[in-house]
């Protein structure tokens, strides 16, 4: 997530959209204003090594910024430095140490009193934690959730990990691909999500509660890349919820295997018995309908009452036999052609009640929640 974190900062130019900071455009300032917008904003990297230069003591590492801003004077350099180090927790007598010196978990607190020492509005904390054992994780989340309220900084967490994000974060954003797929307060976002990718990844961590694994799992593993998304909503290839066609006569459970059968094909992941070797045809007559067995690999093996849905996965499926994937692909995606696919989903506000009061709590970008496309999900019964 470190280019999301450099967007944020206007270290990189984003591809699409632009970033504001009071309203102003970041890529817009420049002289004072830029200079203003550097003091306001600061970086906790994910490993402390790569903020602290070995050369340095620390108190030449925290000072830095303090000489960088205009504060000439040395000797304010250095007590506003030793001050600084004991509100994160280590002491005055560090100053002269060298990064070296430290363990992890206290470099991590060198690099959040660097980020503190020139009084910013907004600390931008990318994977702050994650190079760390839990108990100094631990700690390090209480430093930054006690700097927070010490110094009155807003604190813009970037992490995978939903335990430090329903730690730590007031609002959650959830991205992928780059882009942000839900949003909201974070007690509703991880309670009750509303994406599917949201739900996805909620599942994804341990838990010994049953429920918790049903929140989905996606149809695909591969991850697109990022620099050429999928078409549509670009979470469709894995989406567990993606919205069949219009005209497709079979059971929701049909449906998903259907989609997991066309997204895998498309992806690459069928399993190794689903794909023949081609120009092999000679079977032997006791031998399985080599499309049979693909179709029961892949969990199609019973017919379907939807007579083009059974023709072009039985087509699929035969091509597959062959050895031929990219038959198979053209066959299953101009057979179950998805909206998900053609529409980019705009951003819905999603309502909801708390404490007796409705009030809008988020958005969430799933054409399933748009209200163009609601009453198609009703009706194909295939609804949350």
């Amino acid at each position: 997530m470190t280019t999301t974190a450099h967007a944020l900062l206007g270290l990189e130019e984003p591809t699409a959209g632009e970033v504001r900071f009071d309203g102003t455009p970041v890529s817009e300032l420049t002289g004072a204003d830029r200079r203003e917008f550097r003091r306001r904003t600061q970086l906790i990297v994910q490993d402390p090594n790569d903020a602290l230069d070995p050369r340095m003591t620390v108190g030449e590492a925290v000072a830095e910024p303090l000489r960088i801003h205009g504060l000439d004077d040395a000797e304010r350099r250095r007590a506003v430095v030793a001050d600084i180090l004991e509100r994160v927790g280590l002491s005055a007598d560090d100053l002269n140490r060298y990064p070296h010196e430290f363990s992890g978990g206290e470099k991590q607190r060198v690099s959040i009193a660097r980020a503190l020492v020139v009084s910013p509005d907004l600390i931008v904390a990318d994977e702050p934690t994650s190079a760390l054992d839990a108990r100094v994780r631990s700690e390090v989340l209480d430093l930054l959730d006690r700097i927070r309220r010490e110094f009155d900084v807003a604190l813009l967490f970037i992490s995978h990990d939903l335990d430090v994000v329903r730690r730590s974060c007031d609002r959650v954003a959830v991205m992928y691909l780059g882009e942000i797929v839900e949003r909201g307060a974070t007690e509703t976002v991880l309670a009750d999500p509303a994406h599917p990718y949201t739900r996805v990844l909620l599942s994804s961590v341990p838990s010994l509660d049953p429920a918790d694994r049903e929140l989905g799992r996606p149809l695909t593993d591969t991850v697109p890349d990022p620099s050429d998304p999928p078409s549509g909503c670009r979470f469709h290839p894995r989406c567990p919820d993606v919205i069949p066609p219009d005209d497709l006569s079979v059971s929701a459970t049909t449906w998903r295997a259907i989609a997991e059968f066309r997204f895998s094909v498309q992806a690459g992941e069928l399993p190794e018995d689903a794909v023949g070797d081609p120009g092999t045809d000679d079977h032997g007559d006791d031998a399985e309908d080599p499309a049979a067995a693909v179709r029961r690999a892949v969990d199609l093996g019973a017919e379907l009452p939807d007579p083009d849905a059974e023709a072009a996965v039985d087509d699929a499926a035969r091509w597959l036999a062959d050895g031929d994937v990219d038959a198979a692909d053209e066959v299953l995606a101009a057979a179950f052609p998805s909206v998900c696919e053609r529409e980019t989903p705009a951003a819905v506000e999603r309502p909801t009640v708390d404490e007796g009061e409705r009030r809008k709590a988020g958005s969430v970008s799933c054409l399933r929640h748009s209200r163009e496309s609601a009453e198609a999900v009703r009706s194909d019964g295939n609804g949350d």
